[in-house]
């Protein structure tokens, strides 16, 4: 099958920018996608298969170019473009570097991330979504295949966002969403995607991204034999059990099947899991009131972040059980080697608690409640040059800290300067004040 743009070809866009075809990436249900230069940098190109480029998508790409992404997450259209010896059109957006990866290379062990890169990639694809929800708007199509995200760094990218419109309205001819992560209500036909289906899609991605597996995937889909179009409806629409389900056992993981789910589920702390628990029972069936929002799993997976140690001995990463209020943890060990577990200090700011390692970093987040910024680093720890034991929290910002000393003595903590960790030292941040405590 010949590709419908050629290499060297010259296309024109909806802003009189001229792109020029490099090479062809791939195809999918809508139409192709090819590597393309122009305006100095190289770009992606999506064109529309000739019974896909409806007046309608048109119009729906046209409000997506004029309105602009949500964030920066987003491969979002920029300019509508048209050949004139071709019918049809197609748009430019961002190429994806290659450096982001799927959750299929997940899944296939290509990678291998960190649970604090995780729970930062989460994060930032949670809030990706609540940025486009806020502006009346629904994915229609959350799922593995169209979101990717750095091992190394957490960053995230979102494509496929052609088929954004804006909630609740009909529209022929866009998608349904993806099998295995529509909402039971789209499955049985009932209901048309909308945030509330965005929703229930989303906690079924992040559960991939966490425990690798599918939380309707236990031993009632290992039993069916033919896994044909109405098995499937079974499962994932007219009777979708919780693998996990607290009070409902029939549909536990397989041992000989799913055994990542079966690992994972158990390294999470309690008040994590609560979050899938709530979406996988309730919201299966309380499509209004049972799933999970967006800022409920923003606030989840900043506290899982910040629970983060590393076990001594074979330097796993492991989520410290730390009670919020007071100075007791529950005694925990490795999950990878069965080492005890412990960590000396922590600090409370406004509603986060934060353990503090080598290694650990406050951020913006941290101090201002009204932020979803985890990545601008505002304090890290370090380390004593001549006593390793040592651990001081290190000003990265461009404003002088005032903290207090357990002996109610004040000092000023410059820019770039160190102040030693100790029990009862509290921090004045600017706008907000946290306080040092002792963990065990």
């Amino acid at each position: 099958m010949q590709s419908i743009l050629k290499p060297g070809q010259t296309i024109n866009s909806s802003l009189g920018h001229e792109y020029i075809i490099k090479n062809f990436i791939g195809s999918g249900g809508q139409g192709e996608v090819y590597q393309a230069t122009g305006k100095g940098r190289d770009w992606a190109v999506k064109w529309y298969f000739s019974h896909q480029a409806t007046d309608e998508q048109k119009k729906i790409l046209e409000k997506l170019v004029a309105d602009g992404a949500p964030n920066k997450n987003f491969l979002w259209p920029l300019e509508l473009l048209s050949v004139h010896s071709i019918k049809g059109y197609g748009y430019i957006m961002p190429l994806r570097e290659k450096r982001f990866k799927n959750i299929v290379d997940l899944m296939k062990n290509r990678i291998d991330p960190s649970f604090y890169t995780l729970t930062t990639a989460a994060y930032h694809l949670v809030d990706s979504y609540y940025q486009l929800h806020m502006r009346g708007l629904c994915y229609r199509d959350i799922s593995f295949g169209n979101v990717f995200f750095d091992p190394n760094t957490g960053e995230v990218l979102i494509c496929d966002n052609d088929n954004v419109s804006t909630n609740n309205v009909n529209i022929k001819s866009s998608v349904l969403g993806t099998p295995r992560f529509m909402a039971p209500e789209i499955v049985r036909g009932e209901l048309m995607p909308s945030t509330n289906t965005d929703l229930f899609s989303l906690a079924i991605l992040l559960f991939y991204l966490f425990h690798i597996s599918h939380p309707l995937e236990g031993k009632k889909e290992t039993a069916i034999h033919s896994f044909d179009a109405p098995a499937m409806k079974k499962i994932y629409g007219d009777n979708p059990i919780f693998i996990f389900d607290p009070n409902n056992i029939s549909n536990r993981p397989d041992p000989a099947v799913h055994k990542n789910a079966e690992i994972y589920w158990k390294i999470y702390p309690n008040f994590f899991k609560e979050y899938f628990i709530k979406s996988f029972t309730t919201g299966l069936s309380d499509p209004q009131h049972g799933r999970v929002r967006e800022s409920e799993w923003k606030t989840a997976l900043l506290k899982l972040r910040n629970s983060i140690t590393l076990c001594p001995n074979c330097k796993s990463e492991n989520f410290f059980n730390l009670q919020s209020s007071g100075t007791n943890s529950t005694l925990m060990k490795c999950w990878n080697c069965n080492t005890s577990l412990s960590c000396d200090y922590k600090i409370s700011i406004e509603n986060n608690v934060i353990l503090l390692n080598r290694g650990s970093k406050l951020v913006r987040a941290h101090i201002d409640p009204s932020s979803s910024n985890i990545d601008e680093i505002i304090g890290e720890i370090s380390v004593h040059p001549s006593d390793p034991r040592i651990l001081g929290i290190k000003n990265v910002t461009a404003k002088k800290w005032l903290a207090t000393k357990p002996d109610n003595s004040l000092i000023e903590v410059e820019p770039g300067k160190n102040i030693k960790i100790s029990d009862g030292l509290k921090i004045d941040f600017g706008n907000a004040k946290g306080i040092i405590e002792r963990v065990i």
